[in-house]
């Protein structure tokens, strides 16, 4: 039996989901492949076999912590992992931290675009350091993002720069590194303990460099995420698949790592 998991979705609820979708979709000059709703995106696992998603939220404005923080209790399941958001420049931000600890969350999702700040800031201290000592998952998007000019926000530099910080931080860095530059990820990054999820790199990276920081990283640090529903779950599965790595790479990428971090039980 196949077994996967996907740890960078998105999602909204219902209500929102009908405008947001086609506002991001205006914003991004990019095509949704879902609705944008919990249920079409169970949908989508079922149809690719995977047995749990990570659902990433990016609170855009502080107030918005706390209904984020609601509808991720009443989406989480077995099958469905919430990521809350908290606000970095929200006066309040460690206090949000820790409620999201204390109610059993895995991790934090921060978009350095949408939120309006750098990733190695240094008003960002505090905050690395509690999420460190409290052992959270930070997911950040890494790399340009297509809907914003290109302002190096969460480059390998700024990367390199905030884990010598905190070497205990447990940062996933979204879409291999970062988003458009892959050469300094190859340069900088590759080799180093450093979480990478592989989102929007399978489909605009050719299989010749994809391969090379693939077989160049610690398999232990490689994650398979999709973006969904900017990206079809299924499709890129198939893509990584297309790659011929060793089976014990693909399986470490697809499930083991992730199974491990999210503390999921391993299936036999």
């Amino acid at each position: 039996m196949a077994r996967y998991i996907d740890i960078h979705t998105h999602a909204f609820p219902d209500e929102v989901a009908s405008t947001a979708i086609p506002a991001l979709e205006r914003s991004g000059n990019v095509k949704a492949y879902l609705d944008g709703t919990i249920s079409d995106l169970l949908k989508s696992m079922d149809k690719a076999e995977i047995q749990a998603s990570a659902v990433c939220l990016i609170a855009t404005r502080p107030q918005q912590y706390k209904p984020i923080l609601e509808w991720c209790e009443s989406i989480r399941t077995p099958r469905i992992i919430p990521f809350p958001s908290v606000h970095p420049k929200d006066p309040h931000v460690l206090e949000h931290v820790q409620e999201i600890h204390t109610k059993g969350f895995k991790g934090i999702k921060l978009h350095p675009y949408y939120q309006d700040f750098f990733m190695d800031d240094p008003f960002l201290a505090d905050f690395y350091q509690l999420v460190s000592e409290l052992g959270l998952l930070l997911v950040i998007h890494c790399g340009y993002d297509i809907a914003y000019p290109r302002i190096r926000r969460s480059d390998p530099m700024k990367i390199l720069d905030v884990v010598e910080q905190w070497p205990n931080l447990r940062l996933i860095t979204t879409h291999l590194g970062g988003w458009d530059e892959w050469k300094d990820v190859r340069d900088l990054l590759t080799g180093k303990p450093i979480y990478m999820e592989l989102s929007f790199a399978l489909d605009f990276l050719d299989q010749i460099r994809l391969r090379d920081i693939l077989l160049n990283h610690p398999k232990e640090y490689l994650l398979f995420g999709s973006d969904s529903p900017w990206a079809d779950q299924a499709t890129t599965l198939k893509m990584l698949g297309k790659l011929g790595l060793p089976d014990d790479l693909f399986q470490a990428i697809t499930y083991e790592n992730s199974a491990r971090l999210l503390e999921l039980c391993m299936l036999p």
